[in-house]
């Protein structure tokens, strides 16, 4: 079967396209497990979503959000774009601030999210950009190497969330 309706999941997640061209695809993937993130996150109260994972970590789904608002910043903005932007946050986003909580952080990540796909949208797979520091830095990287390392980084981090939320209020799956 096949359609060119968006499918959904029951919990309101994108279904990823399985057939078709190459960014599409990409670009279901990625959405899906952004879609996974803020769905980890639904209902829990600020308090909820500062519960560290288990010692030593102080790992919490607050902290994750955050590092992914720097990671779409980073890849998508400085690397792909090529853009000289400051942090989101402090620490890579690890680092909870009293004064920010799940609201915030939430909406920072959907901001760098738009800007990202804003950034990107007229350029070409092929098109390259340049790690700007790390233990990589000065390589050069495609926008599709971009993308396929957006995804894993989501689909680690989804793990470490769904552990995150188990620990919470035992809701698992997804």
């Amino acid at each position: 079967m096949t359609t060119d309706t968006p499918l959904t999941l029951p919990d309101g997640r994108p279904v990823p396209l399985m057939t078709g061209a190459e960014r599409p695809m990409l670009e279901s993937w990625l959405a899906f497990h952004r879609a996974t993130l803020e769905l980890k996150c639904a209902e829990l109260d600020d308090a909820q979503v500062r519960t560290a994972s288990a010692e030593p970590s102080s790992l919490t789904l607050l902290g994750l959000v955050q590092h992914l608002a720097e990671v779409e910043r980073n890849w998508f903005q400085r690397v792909a774009a090529g853009l000289d932007v400051p942090p989101v946050y402090e620490e890579n986003g690890y680092a909870l601030d009293p004064e920010h909580g799940l609201d915030d952080a939430l909406a920072a990540w959907k901001r760098e999210i738009a800007r990202g796909e804003e950034l990107c949208a007229g350029r070409s797979l092929d098109d390259l950009g340049r790690i700007a520091d790390g233990p990589m830095a000065g390589l050069e990287v495609s926008l599709r190497w971009v993308y396929i390392h957006m995804i894993e980084e989501y689909a680690r981090h989804n793990g470490h969330a769904d552990i995150l939320r188990e620990r919470i209020d035992g809701v698992t799956g997804a």
